[in-house]
């Protein structure tokens, strides 16, 4: 199967929601944001204000629509907030592989099991429902709490691209990549996973 752009694609369990980001829903987002002026500290584009905060759902709109990105807004089903966001990205339906990135969470969500179903439900999808053979994931060298939790989900660390992504600053950051493949997937869902099947 594909992974269409023009399709509308929602996830959800007990625990959280994944919707298509879209115009109606943007100022949920951009709500977030302004509470949490830091949270894209090792992202190329950062937030502070509402100017930079529109350019940053703008261009999330506008990859959108050249088929490079996806982009959704995380709901916590348990208080019913919304609380980050996420996209799939870089999908090749021809070498079956995609990335999940973009990933920013609320400093409340943080540090709970928001982001593990999040990448739970994601993770079926590419492996159980597209037949995908590879899922990417991948950040910045320094962000030692994103390699971490990437760590976490079972991913390989496959290596540092050195010099790869021009910042915000002006500073040039080395890349991180890490990647699960579809035959790593059962092992991984029942294991690691685990705890999120009785949240389906």
């Amino acid at each position: 199967m594909n992974f269409e752009f023009n399709n509308t694609y929602t996830f959800n369990n007990n625990i959280v929601e994944l919707l298509p980001l879209t115009a109606i829903n943007k100022n949920l987002l951009k709500e977030i944001a302004l509470q949490n002026p830091n949270i894209t500290k090792y992202s190329p584009i950062i937030f502070n204000d509402e100017t930079s905060i529109d350019n940053y759902l703008s261009d999330a709109f506008l990859n959108y629509n050249k088929a490079i990105r996806y982009p959704f807004i995380i709901l916590d089903k348990i208080n019913n907030k919304v609380v980050g966001t996420t996209s799939i990205c870089n999908v090749s339906n021809k070498d079956k592989r995609l990335e999940i990135g973009f990933t920013w969470l609320a400093k409340t969500a943080q540090g709970t099991a928001i982001n593990k179903n999040v990448k739970f439900l994601l993770l079926c999808f590419a492996f159980e429902t597209l037949q995908f053979e590879r899922v990417e994931l991948k950040t910045d060298e320094r962000n030692l709490q994103s390699r971490k939790a990437i760590l976490k989900l079972g991913a390989t660390e496959e290596g540092t691209l050195r010099s790869h992504t021009l910042m915000y600053d002006g500073y040039r950051r080395n890349t991180v990549y890490y990647s699960i493949l579809k035959d790593e997937w059962q092992q991984i869902k029942s294991t690691i996973f685990s705890d999120c099947y009785s949240n389906q």
